[in-house]
């Protein structure tokens, strides 16, 4: 971010809130410090708390490097510390520079994996127990549990309210570019990651007469009408998965747009945005289909736009079901009618899952 906006000379200030413009601030996280803040302290508290009850563990012979490389760590750090930075209210947007889709989305799915894996592995009754007892050092150690919940709670209640939340995504005008776009909106439409826009960069601007009067025709000007006309059949592509959403498009500027007044001069080079009508909440919903008492049936909906029916993977773990596309999987958390049902059937068409449940006569209310 240092380097895209030029601030050489900040570089150094980066680790905090750095105003470089009047109404234009810029944080440049370092997760690995955070990670370094946060395990300091907490192998601090340990050692205070310490009653020679050490149940095979030393907590505080673990250097915090150590667990730097723990899935997910350092992210869901950097995100919550995104969530204070919002929570503060000094600012009217916050933008989010996050890394390649892939790992976008990946780790924006972090705050539910954290949450649904550690109810399952130690659910929050079994910490309350444990924590109730007479080893402080095990007190902590809930406490520090809780205190990662809450975090991940706060990142999801963030991330995915669609009243203050907004992703867009970029992509080049390329056929791998749109492959991998098109993977990431059907997993955003899966986990319900609010995607709004589509921007499209570095697209070839049309060549004006003066110019072509100009070169006449030389090779290149056959060159770059090949590479736009491959761009725009593109982008046709791109108007039609971008339906319900803003669409965005930027030329190619002749010069690497680095710092505050390359940044400025992209302003002239942006398209008109295509507004369309915003897509609704894509949340599950459940309906009563037919049939009374044992005879019902019911069903769960779930509207997947792009999404690649070949990858289409459903099951069923206790009270959630498991919904899988493109790479990635959401766990559902069935509503209370569902929960004493079996699935019966599913069903993908255009856009549309159906999952279907019949009464578990076991269990089912007589």
């Amino acid at each position: 971010m240092a380097d895209v906006l030029g601030m050489h000379a900040h570089r150094a200030d980066t680790a905090e809130v750095v105003s470089i413009e009047q109404g234009l601030d810029v944080l440049e996280l370092d997760t690995l410090a955070l990670v370094v803040a946060r395990y300091t302290a907490l192998a601090h508290v340990l050692a205070l708390s310490g009653t020679g009850h050490e149940h095979g563990v030393r907590f505080g012979a673990i250097d915090p490097a150590e667990i730097v490389g723990a899935p997910g760590v350092q992210e869901l750090l950097g995100l919550h510390r995104i969530v204070e930075l919002v929570d503060e209210n000094r600012w009217d947007t916050v933008f989010v520079d996050l890394p390649p889709t892939a790992d976008s989305v990946r780790t924006l799915q972090l705050p539910d994996l954290v949450c649904g894996y550690l109810e399952r592995l130690w659910p929050r009754h079994d910490r309350i127990v444990a924590g109730t007892g007479t080893d402080p050092r095990l007190t902590v150690v809930v406490a520090m549990v809780g205190s990662v919940v809450a975090s991940a709670d706060s990142v999801r209640e963030l991330v995915f309210d669609r009243a203050r939340t907004s992703a867009t995504i970029v992509l080049t005008p390329e056929r791998v570019g749109i492959a991998e776009a098109r993977r990431t909106m059907s997993a955003a439409a899966l986990t319900g990651l609010p995607v709004d826009t589509v921007m499209v960069n570095k697209v070839l601007p049309m060549l004006n007469s003066a110019s072509v009067g100009l070169v006449g025709v030389h090779p290149a000007v056959f060159w770059f009408e090949g590479w736009r006309s491959a761009q725009q059949e593109v982008l046709r592509e791109v108007e039609i998965m971008a339906a319900g959403m803003s669409l965005v498009v930027v030329e190619q500027s002749a010069h690497e747009p680095v710092g505050l007044p390359g940044l400025g001069s992209l302003a002239a080079r942006v398209g008109a945005t295509q507004v369309h009508e915003r897509a609704g909440v894509n949340e599950p919903a459940v309906a009563h289909e037919s049939g009374t008492g044992l005879e019902s049936i019911y069903t769960m909906t779930m509207v997947l736009p792009l999404v690649d029916p070949t990858t289409l993977t459903l099951g069923r773990v206790e009270d959630d079901v498991i919904v899988g596309a493109d790479g990635i999987r959401r766990r559902v958390r069935l509503a209370s009618v569902l929960r004493r049902c079996i699935v019966v059937g599913a069903e993908f068409e255009d856009t549309t899952l159906v999952v279907r449940f019949a009464p578990d006569p076991s269990v089912w209310p007589a």
